[in-house]
């Protein structure tokens, strides 16, 4: 089971990877990062992509119909986000564990070079290996 370096770095090996982070969505707070950062600041990335995800899981128009807190009460109502713009993809992917699940993975890809279907599956399957701690 991959630690966030070892994940980070499996990610990193998506074809168009620019770049990877593990980040807290509550404190907004990069647990790991490697590659180049929007912006070229991590942290701020980490701070940016984290309100966004912290939207994202608390808005209850997100949630699974029927379903006010994630089917078991402790995985986020979201699976992941993509955001799009001219040149990249942002994929934010929410990891679930058995504690509190407040964790994402943000893969910043290249749009030309990138395969978003790819990396969205990779990702899902990055996720639900990744050991925190």
């Amino acid at each position: 089971m991959p630690g966030i370096d070892e994940s980070l770095l499996e990610a990193m090996r998506l074809p168009g990877a620019r770049g990877a982070s593990v980040v807290d969505w509550i404190s907004g707070l990069a647990l790991g990062a490697v590659g180049d950062a929007p912006g070229g600041d991590p942290e701020a990335t980490a701070a940016e992509t984290a309100e966004l995800a912290r939207l994202a899981t608390e808005s209850g128009v997100l949630a699974p119909a029927g379903d006010a807190g994630g089917a078991s009460g402790k995985e986020p109502p979201v699976q992941d986000l993509i955001l799009t713009n001219t040149d990249s993809y942002h994929l934010l992917r929410f990891v679930t564990t058995t504690f509190d699940s407040t964790v994402f993975v943000h893969l910043w890809l290249d749009r030309t070079e990138g395969n978003l279907a790819l990396a969205r599956i990779r990702l899902a399957e990055m996720a639900d290996r990744l050991v925190l701690g």
